[in-house]
């Protein structure tokens, strides 16, 4: 698809008499082609994945629901009492 497309603009340059957009094109279109022949990984990245002495972060299990503790049936409280605990107190200096 690429490649039709850099025609259809070669094709489109050489009537106009405008070579540059095809030479970027004709660039564009050769790096795209070669950087699928570059390593996914390199030296520099940490330990190779195909090696199977390399170290590996362990695997946890965390549950996502773990920390759930169910509330029903919840008894009714006075809700005074309750309002009371949550207010804010009043400052002493005033």
């Amino acid at each position: 698809m690429l490649m039709l497309l850099g025609a259809k603009s070669a094709a489109a340059s050489a009537a106009r008499g405008d070579h540059f957009r095809f030479n970027w094109l004709l660039l564009t279109a050769a790096v795209l082609a070669l950087s699928g022949c570059m390593p996914a990984t390199t030296s520099g990245a940490g330990a190779d994945p195909a090696d199977p002495a390399a170290k590996a972060a362990r695997v946890a299990y965390r549950s996502t629901v773990a920390p759930y503790t169910s509330l029903r049936p919840a008894a009714p409280a006075p809700w005074r009492e309750r309002n009371d605990a949550v207010t804010p107190q009043p400052k002493q200096d005033q």
